[in-house]
């Protein structure tokens, strides 16, 4: 059975889809960007900023669906330039700090609304 999750804690999607979709024991958190749920838009401009808010939404879609970060299993973090990757990383591991998910980082073009990254993932209970 799968169980649409919304909050208002995270921004509202900018497409046909849902913030998260909860299927039996799995959740699995659309990506992510950096737009600010009471703004509706992107109000940073640095790496480490977005990455926060990024981790900021993720932590209210976990929450609103009863789950945490410690129930993560996969990430898969996009940037649009990989220079970028240390400093995003630096954020990612005041989230996950033993018994990390695996992860996949993938360098693109660009992201939605001129976004510097987007993670999206699973997680299960």
């Amino acid at each position: 059975m799968k169980k649409i999750i919304q909050t208002s804690e995270a921004p509202a999607a900018i497409g046909p889809y849902s913030q998260a979709i909860e299927s039996g024991n799995i959740l699995f958190v659309s990506g992510q960007i950096p737009i600010s749920p009471k703004e509706g838009k992107i109000v940073s401009t640095t790496i480490a900023e977005q990455t926060e808010q990024v981790f900021s939404n993720i932590e209210a879609i976990l929450k609103s669906a009863g789950y945490s970060f410690q129930q993560v299993v996969k990430t898969t973090v996009f940037l649009t330039d990989m220079s970028h990757f240390a400093t995003m990383n630096e954020v990612y591991k005041k989230y996950f700090t033993e018994n990390c998910p695996a992860r996949s980082t993938i360098a693109v073009k660009e992201l939605p609304q001129g976004a510097l990254v987007e993670i999206e993932l699973i997680a299960t209970k």
